[in-house]
């Protein structure tokens, strides 16, 4: 199995890193794409891949998430907005350097999107996103994609960016109809814990959908530490709990966990064109 979206830099003021990794490969975790979150996000997972390169490999991605383009502490003053702005734009700079010498582990662009629920205006979530789109096409490296009330603005931005690369929507819970959108443009769809709970119905209905037309389209994923599996709640989410995914996938789908293990490594390895051997 592989976790196709864990935070292993969050994880690890958690738990213990290793331990938690240990886990994961006796669980049968083969391989982990960690995204970043902001510039010492994507440096320390880089560490971290070195790190502990002996236990699986671990992937990585350079990215700004719309989370934290915002600072709590600051005021609402036009001063401390223009300041904070203009770091944003330095770390989209640094961003670009990154990209030029790429670090071995990183395999995509990310964790990038936009969020119409958090207190980050959409102009300048818009403006993130479409650098990410460029830089990513730049580089030939696919995006991750953080989607939440915004299906409408990340599809309108690939238009706009005149975005020719691919990449994964993480987390997918949308409809068959935003499901086809995102595969008609080569993207693939992460699919984690939501599943697990019972009231997730349309989730679980476009879940049918995509392992009857697009299983080649699908990635597994913890989003760890969040996105707690169902029984597991009010404690940090591990990529150990990946299988949690798979067998409720072959409990609503009589999708063998074998089948679906083999195919989402297929799929891992060609979206982010990393060879098997």
């Amino acid at each position: 199995m592989i976790d196709s979206h864990c935070h292993l830099d969050l994880l690890a003021s958690k738990v213990d890193l290793r331990t938690s990794l240990e886990r994961a490969t006796a669980a049968g975790l083969t391989r982990i794409m960690a995204p970043s979150i902001n510039l010492q996000s994507w440096e320390a997972l880089q560490a971290l891949s070195e790190q502990y390169s002996s236990l699986l490999p671990i992937d990585t991605a350079i990215g700004l998430h719309p989370y934290f383009l915002t600072d709590s502490n600051q005021d609402n003053t036009a001063s401390t907005t223009d300041i904070h702005e203009q770091a944003i734009y330095d770390n989209l700079e640094q961003l670009k350097a990154a990209a030029a010498t790429l670090h071995p582990s990183v395999k995509a662009v990310g964790e990038t999107g936009i969020d119409g629920h958090i207190n980050v205006p959409l102009t300048l979530q818009k403006e993130v996103l479409h650098a990410h789109l460029k830089l990513a096409d730049t580089v030939s490296l696919p995006v991750i994609l953080h989607h939440r009330k915004s299906h409408h603005l990340l599809l309108e931005a690939f238009k706009q960016a005149k975005y020719q690369g691919v990449g994964v929507v993480h987390a997918f819970s949308g409809s068959v109809e935003a499901a086809k959108a995102y595969i008609e443009r080569g993207f693939y769809l992460g699919i984690g814990g939501t599943i697990t709970y019972e009231r997730a119905h349309k989730t679980r209905d476009t879940l049918k959908y995509l392992l009857e037309h697009h299983f080649d389209k699908i990635l597994l994923e913890t989003d760890a530490p969040d996105m707690p599996m169902y029984g597991r709640q009010g404690a940090p989410n591990e990529s150990q709990y990946l299988s949690d995914v798979v067998n409720v996938m072959h409990e609503l789908f009589a999708i063998s966990p074998k089948q679906t293990t083999s195919v989402t490594t297929e799929n891992y390895f060609r979206l982010f064109k990393i060879a098997k051997y």
